[in-house]
């Protein structure tokens, strides 16, 4: 019997498949996990469909398959068949979970190393290509319980040559059809504000102090979540055929996260009712699972409004960001920097600035409505006490 990839959520189309976690001949029960597969948003895993023995792989590792293609076939396990019965004390070996993208293990392939011996440095053990290379120096420590050194191998010609081809496919190419997809449909209007950022910095600091530590990103998200409820239009999803702008009743923010296979945005459910603590500790699970790929698909679905916070990575002082469709609006802070500046007594001051930028689809909404908007969330970073009259 065929066991096929089925769509796991969101519009999927195809999945790369990353390892198999079984071996033909291997006796599985039911739900027992047999692959894993990568798809633009997660990594999981497809689950025997029921009890039986492994009998061929159609497929191979690092190859993209769309849904509905068969995986492997298995030998059916019937109760009271005396052909063949699997017993209940079966120990079924599994194949070590490696987490590692499919280009990586490409290069572990082509080079004849076995990823299993390979240590990752990535987030959560995560092998990067970095390992594989060093690994081939015979720079990088190896498994613990490794008996044999294996000797370095000398890389392929391929990989020697000037010119190197990394794969399109698994998220990458599923985020840039998603990316094309926004682009062709959504009219793109981004508007751009400063911020000054000083007495939320000092805020922040006070509030450590006294040991209730809040992050910039957690008041961000709660500070637009007041901005959404003021400004529904930019928490909705536009339903041309039915000519409609439904308003979601929550605020369900998705949080652009960058990883090693790309980017990808879980989602913090209903942040109109959620404390900025409750806020922070979610963000910061949800920031951990998606950089050692571990998301559900619960996790990754029904968000109504995207942040990207790119000023963490300290490069970045303003972008046109593309909208998460089909939701209507993303924003997007950027590097906080100390920049003389003029105050209302023209005295030059140092204060802490930080640029914003907001993309909102043109025909939802117009300019003026995005300049308050962001002219309403300026507002809250700049006197943060006046968050506690939304709080009250």
């Amino acid at each position: 019997m065929e066991v096929k990839l089925h769509d796991i959520g969101e519009g999927m189309t195809e999945a790369n498949i990353n390892h198999f976690l079984v071996k033909v001949g291997d006796v599985v029960r039911a739900d027992q996990p047999l692959v894993e597969v990568q798809t633009d948003k997660m990594t999981a895993e497809i689950p025997a469909p029921f009890s039986g023995v492994i009998k061929e792989f159609t497929v191979s590792e690092g190859e993209t398959i769309p849904v509905g293609s068969t995986v492997l076939l298995m030998e059916k396990e019937y109760s009271g068949d005396s052909r063949r019965i699997v017993p209940k004390t079966s120990q079924v070996m599994k194949k070590k979970r490696i987490l590692a993208s499919p280009y990586t293990r490409k290069i572990a392939r082509e080079n004849g190393v076995n990823i299993e011996e390979v240590i990752g440095s990535g987030a959560g053990g995560r092998i990067v290509d970095e390992d594989v290379l060093l690994y081939m120096k015979g720079e990088r420590a190896t498994a613990p319980k490794q008996v044999e050194v294996r000797k370095p191998v000398a890389p392929a010609a391929s990989v020697e040559t000037d010119v190197k081809t990394i794969p399109f496919r698994g998220r990458r190419k599923q985020i840039a059809s998603k990316m094309s997809q926004s682009l062709r449909t959504i009219p793109h209007c981004t508007h751009f504000e400063e911020i000054d950022v000083t007495n939320l910095l000092i805020w922040k600091d006070t509030m450590k102090s006294s040991g209730q530590s809040i992050s910039m990103g957690a008041y961000f998200i709660k500070a637009l979540s007041v901005c959404l409820k003021e400004y529904p239009i930019f928490n909705a999803r536009l339903h041309e055929e039915e000519e409609c702008v439904e308003l979601q009743p929550h605020h369900n923010i998705g949080i652009a996260v960058d990883t090693d296979e790309g980017l990808i945005v879980p989602v913090i459910k209903q942040v109109e009712g959620k404390t900025m603590k409750e806020i922070q500790a979610e963000m910061k699970d949800l920031t951990v699972k998606a950089q050692e790929g571990r998301l559900t698909m619960n996790e990754i679905k029904g968000g109504t409004f995207t942040v990207s916070n790119v000023g963490p990575l300290n490069g970045s002082i303003g972008a046109t960001p593309i909208i998460n469709e089909p939701e209507v609006a993303l924003v997007a802070f950027h590097k906080t920097k100390k920049r003389p500046m003029v105050n209302e007594k023209d005295e030059i001051v140092v204060r802490s600035m930080m640029n914003v930028s907001m993309s909102f689809d043109h025909r939802v909404a117009d300019g003026g409505t995005a300049v308050k908007f962001t002219n309403r969330l300026r507002d809250l970073i700049e006197e943060p006490q006046s968050m506690l009259l939304e709080l009250m």
